[in-house]
């Protein structure tokens, strides 16, 4: 719709031409057509002046509004980066604080769960400590009545009383196998023809020792070691056929034997915790030999899933003189996801940056090796920072053969994880499903690998009773009424 100020404006350009005319008609003495002609000129002028004058006034008001629209455009993108970035801010600091309070709730309930283990422990601890007690008080009474009734017993007959305290009968819950008769000496060809015989008759024994935390003493891990069996039932240790087993080309046999039953040995053990790992040991001979590792990779990569809790233990040597065949299958197995031990250290000249490149997750030294200063002397690094050292990399310290409390507690002045030794417990032989004992009776499946765990809670209270007496006192009750409620 037409504004009404261009009418006003196209009225007063009529008004002011139709004045211009007559003035000039009656004036200036021109006729009616030269005075029209002059008015229509000024009325043409007057519009033409009128529509350039709005249309530059129009291009003026568009080019104000642009720069307006340009600056409030501008504003708005500051607004929007400016909320882009306190949105940024607020969700780092929300993601921050998430992750502060799930690491303390794992923090705390890993205590917790240590604590209760610990509470546990104790109870268990005290409560087979008493019952040493009552057993020994009450074979000493057994033994006092006959011999005040009888003075004239002759004394040969009092090592025949005191035999109750040494027999398996007063250790009803120790294997029947924990003290094997030791092997006969055999020559380098009888010896041969025991471990071909043994592992043609499938007489090949594993026994499981564990690895405690420290100072915890909580188990996490068990190492399979394999035993062989001759003809006359004498048991063979690694010591005794590895050697000969490896110059006849004999181990893979063995070795693949082991894998299998600890893969069967650690998805029974993970039923009843998946917190539990298995130590086997591979011999260097399987890790050379191509035909026999073929066989041994496709088992392992049938049972990719327990890789986690599997690791595969070497010999130092071993890792020191690898091949390109042998770093080849390491790495096949690195591939797979299996995490490698390291065994039989016999010096600390160590790089744990290519050990850890290699798949390498424990390394286990002996105790005396650690806590000897002598030998601390020829080594790389002290034993106090080999644990750090090691852990920046991923690599757990394990101490092995701890045989007394004294070197527990220098252990843990050098921050050692792990711990495995005759003091917690020793190598206990796997019994097969089954089978039973005079002095207990048959198990299920699961309990028969399970006895082990459930073993070692009374191994520690029985070497501790061996080592000092216990006393007797109110709290022991207090603690198997709290391991009863539990």
């Amino acid at each position: 719709m037409i504004r009404i100020s261009t009418i006003f404006i196209a009225i007063c350009m009529v008004l002011i031409a139709a004045s211009l005319g007559l003035m000039l008609y009656s004036l200036a003495g021109l006729s009616v057509s030269e005075s029209a002609i002059v008015a229509l000129t000024a009325l043409t002028f007057l519009i033409l002046y009128n529509a350039v004058s709005m249309r530059l006034r129009d291009r003026t008001d568009v080019g104000s509004q642009i720069a307006d629209l340009s600056r409030g455009t501008a504003d708005l993108a500051r607004q929007v980066a400016e909320f882009g970035r306190r949105m940024s801010a607020i969700e780092t600091r929300l993601s921050a604080t998430d992750a502060n309070g799930q690491e303390r709730i794992q923090t705390v309930a890993s205590e917790i769960s240590e604590l209760g283990s610990l509470v546990k422990h104790l109870a268990s601890s005290v409560a087979a400590h008493d019952e040493i007690l009552a057993n020994a008080a009450s074979t000493v009474r057994q033994v006092a009545e006959p011999a005040a009734v009888a003075n004239e017993t002759p004394p040969a007959s009092a090592p025949a009383a005191n035999t109750p305290l040494d027999t398996p009968a007063a250790n009803a819950d120790a294997p029947a196998a924990e003290a094997p008769l030791p092997p006969a000496h055999h020559t380098n060809a009888q010896l041969l023809v025991a471990v071909r015989n043994a592992i043609e008759a499938n007489r090949i024994d594993l026994f499981l020792q564990p690895m405690v935390t420290l100072p915890q003493r909580k188990v996490r891990f068990y190492e399979a070691v394999a035993r062989l069996r001759d003809d006359k039932e004498q048991l063979l240790t690694a010591n005794d056929f590895v050697g000969t087993a490896e110059a006849a080309g004999l181990m893979g046999q063995i070795d693949h034997t082991v894998m299998l039953r600890c893969v069967q040995v650690l998805r029974r053990l993970m039923v009843r915790s998946k917190d539990v790992g298995v130590f086997c040991n591979v011999s260097g001979a399987t890790l050379s030999n191509p035909s026999v590792f073929g066989q041994c990779l496709d088992f392992l990569e049938a049972n990719r899933i327990l890789a986690p809790s599997l690791v595969l233990e070497f010999k130092q040597g071993t890792f020191r003189h690898l091949g390109p065949v042998e770093s080849e299958h390491l790495a096949a197995l690195q591939r797979l996801g299996y995490g490698f031990s390291i065994d039989n250290v016999t010096d600390l000249r160590l790089d744990p940056r290519e050990l850890a490149d290699r798949g390498v997750k424990f390394i286990k030294v002996p105790a005396a090796m650690l806590l000897d200063q002598k030998q601390l002397s020829t080594a790389d690094i002290h034993a106090a920072d080999l644990s750090d050292l090691l852990g920046r990399f991923g690599i757990d310290l394990v101490a092995e053969r701890i045989e007394g409390e004294r070197a527990v507690v220098d252990l843990l002045d050098y921050d050692v994880r792990f711990g495995q030794g005759f003091l917690f417990a020793p190598p206990r032989p796997l019994r097969p499903e089954g089978a039973t004992t005079p002095t207990e009776p048959a198990t299920s499946a699961a309990s028969t690998v399970d006895a082990p765990a459930r073993k070692e809670e009374k191994a520690d209270a029985k070497f501790d009773a061996r080592a000092e007496a216990p006393r007797v006192t109110g709290n022991a009750a207090l603690a198997r009424r709290a391991s009863a409620q539990k």
